[in-house]
C-alpha cells in the first residue's frame, strides 16, 4: 500500500518573477531546485502549512492566492509526495535563508535551466504554460482584496 504524504509549496510572485529555492547539503536532494514549503501536518490545511512553512524557510509573510493542480511524485518505494502548488505574492520581510542555500528570482523563460527537484518538474511545465494566466489571476486577485 503506497503511503501519499500531503506537501504543499509555493508559487511567489514578485515583480513578474517567481522565487526558487536551492536545497541546502543538510538536506535530500541536495543542490536540486524547488518551489518553497512542505509537509502538511495532521489537522492543518495546505494553506496554513505554507504560510507557516514559509515563515520557517524564509522568514517572509505570503498571501496566498489560489491552488495549482496537484502533483504526485514517488521518490521511494510505496511513499508518494502529493505536491499542492499555490500561486502566492510576498507580503512583507526580508528573506532569510533557515534551510535552503540559495534563492533566485526567476522570468517565466529562466525556469527551465535549473536543475528541479523531480516533484516540483511538473508544477515548472504547469508554470510556463500558463504564466500570462496566473499573472492575470495574481492581478485580478489583488485588486479584489
Amino acid at each position: 500500500m503506497n503511503k501519499i504524504i500531503p506537501v504543499s509549496c509555493a508559487i511567489i510572485f514578485s515583480d513578474r518573477k517567481v522565487l526558487c529555492a536551492q536545497r541546502s547539503h543538510t538536506m535530500s536532494l541536495p543542490g536540486l531546485w524547488e518551489f518553497p514549503g512542505g509537509k502538511i501536518e495532521v489537522g492543518e490545511s495546505p494553506e496554513a502549512c505554507l504560510i507557516r512553512e514559509i515563515k520557517e524557510e524564509l522568514a517572509i509573510s505570503i498571501r496566498i492566492g489560489y491552488a495549482m493542480t496537484p502533483h504526485e511524485h514517488s521518490y521511494s518505494e510505496g511513499q508518494i509526495i502529493r505536491l499542492i502548488p499555490f500561486v502566492c505574492s510576498w507580503e512583507s520581510g526580508n528573506i532569510d535563508l533557515l534551510e535552503h542555500q540559495k534563492v533566485k528570482w526567476l522570468a517565466k523563460q529562466e525556469l527551465k535551466f535549473l536543475e528541479w527537484a523531480p516533484a516540483d518538474f511538473p508544477i515548472v511545465e504547469d508554470l510556463i504554460g500558463n504564466w500570462n494566466n496566473i499573472e492575470k489571476q495574481l492581478v485580478d486577485y489583488k485588486r479584489e482584496r
